[in-house]
């Protein structure tokens, strides 16, 4: 029997929530495009079929990597996951070889293409890609798709059963096809059209029930009532405010994009936070901190604080891998605090007040307005809904090690993407080591070489507060022993 990593989670509803709505919207426009990806670096080139065939089985298994979303021609209907008749894997799992020996660097920079591009809506909305001929006979696997599909943590569900835990487990037999759903968006605008008089006459039933049920709540207890409703108010202010004045470097925006990272061993930061009383993701925020402080000190302009947004796993045992399932919260990023371990107390604590807010959730419940509104008005108001120049998101992954098609995965890195935002961070953790990938619009971060030398100097204060842990850039070694810490060899990858 084989050891893949299969989740647990129920299939996906069938409609699109208005954040996932309003995620697909966006995916046609470059400046609201969604797109994320992992790139996983292997430690050998796998078989071809064998590797087509684990997203064969995977894409029989888990619906959403079959569907496509049918939006009705008139908005009579929401907008539908269907399991598309036409569905070509081989559209979707693809392979190209850069010339040996290839360079992360190189790899990296497939990926800004391949997340700049949009993906086609009219099929399911994913595509993977094994790029051969990297140094040292390894591979990377680039998967992109549409923060429509998932978030990042039903991302690690949804894909794990392309995963095994031996690099040869037995081989199992396919699983049965998905019924395949033949639904055009004339079909289901009529179905929208059919459904209307029940549809209308039940929400007014439900707007009139409601309203009952609130005016009897204000009579039973007025004082109560509307102390709630100013509670929840003023926490949406404090969620959806910016909590900083915006940093004067970061402010400009382009469509063209960079990412760098760095790697760390994962006991080592795990010493460093709890050196400091914090969490893994508070020494995270920490090192990020430290990061974009020296940038700000090398472009002559130090300031104090800036807006940087966390996203907040909502997701229950019980949701499905599909859909996004996260709240925002904005925090004053300490970049001006020094010392590291302050660093960490102080965004141990806004992190700790910001969550127990009463409208943390505050995006979903704005979400079916916003979805609405017209393309134009999304695209303006794109990042300004939660005020921010940086997000940082935390996506843990597998603690144990992870095979695919026979080849290990020795790292994985997250490119996350822009919406109207300067930055976007991503921590990954897997497998015994943290990656941190930043993305960044170039027309913010102008100097993006040092930059990338802030990131691995912003860790470094961090680790020191755990012993001798360094964050070293992103790079594997053809002569490194993979179980050991990364070695340059003296030369970055990068």
């Amino acid at each position: 029997m084989s050891d893949a990593l299969v989740p647990g989670a129920a299939g996906p509803p069938e409609e699109l929530s208005p954040v996932d709505l309003i995620l697909h919207r966006g995916e046609a426009n470059p400046r609201t495009r969604s797109g994320i990806m992992t790139l996983e670096i292997l430690d050998t080139a796998p078989e071809w079929d064998r590797f087509r065939t684990r997203f064969e089985n995977a894409s029989r298994k888990v619906l959403r990597l079959r569907q496509k979303v049918v939006m009705p021609t008139l908005p009579t209907a929401p907008a539908r996951w269907v399991v598309d008749p036409d569905f070509n894997l081989d559209f979707h799992v693809r392979r190209l070889r850069v010339s040996e020996p290839g360079t992360l660097r190189e790899v990296m920079d497939l990926a800004e293409v391949a997340l700049q591009s949009p993906l086609d809506i009219s099929r399911p909305l994913w595509t993977a890609t094994l790029v051969e001929g990297l140094a040292g006979g390894r591979a990377a696997m680039m998967v992109h798709l549409s923060h429509a599909v998932t978030d990042g943590v039903g991302g690690v569900e949804m894909f794990a059963n392309i995963y095994d835990l031996e690099r040869d487990p037995p081989s199992q037999g396919a699983p049965p096809l998905p019924i395949p759903q033949d639904l055009s968006p004339n079909d289901l605008m009529r179905q929208g059209f059919n459904r209307l008089p029940g549809a209308i006459a039940s929400g007014v039933r439900e707007a009139i029930y409601g309203a009952a049920q609130a005016v009897g709540q204000v009579i039973r207890d007025p004082v109560s009532s509307v102390g709630s409703a100013v509670d929840y108010a003023m926490s949406s202010a404090r969620v959806m405010g910016p909590a900083a004045e915006p940093s004067p470097v970061l402010r400009r925006r382009s469509l063209s994009s960079r990412s760098d990272a760095i790697d760390i061993v994962f006991g080592d930061l795990h010493r460093a936070a709890k050196a400091a009383e914090g969490s893994i993701n508070d020494a995270y925020l920490a090192g990020l901190c430290g990061a974009l402080r020296l940038y700000h000190e090398h472009m002559g302009v130090p300031i104090d604080t800036l807006p940087m947004a966390i996203p907040v796993n909502m997701r229950s045992d019980n949701d499905p891998a599909g859909g996004n399932r996260f709240a925002g919260v904005n925090l004053a990023a300490p970049i001006g605090i020094v010392d590291p371990e302050k660093r960490i107390k102080s965004i141990r604590s806004q992190m700790t007040r910001k969550r127990d807010e009463r409208a943390v959730n505050m995006m979903g419940v704005i979400a079916p307005v916003l979805s609405l509104l017209p393309d134009t008005v999304l695209e303006s108001m794109a990042g300004s809904v939660v005020n921010s120049d940086v997000q940082a998101s935390n996506v843990p992954v597998y603690a144990g090690d992870t095979f695919i098609a026979g080849a290990k995965i020795l790292r994985q890195y997250g490119l996350g993407p822009l919406p109207g935002v300067a930055m976007m961070v991503v921590l990954v953790s897997r497998a015994g080591y943290v990656t941190v990938t930043a993305r960044y619009d170039r027309a913010a971060v102008t100097d993006g070489n040092f930059f990338a030398t802030c990131l691995q100097k912003g860790f470094d204060e961090v680790l020191a507060l755990g012993g001798e842990g360094r964050a070293i850039p992103a790079s594997f070694s053809p002569d490194a022993d993979t179980t050991s810490p990364p070695s340059l060899n003296g030369k970055s990858a990068l």
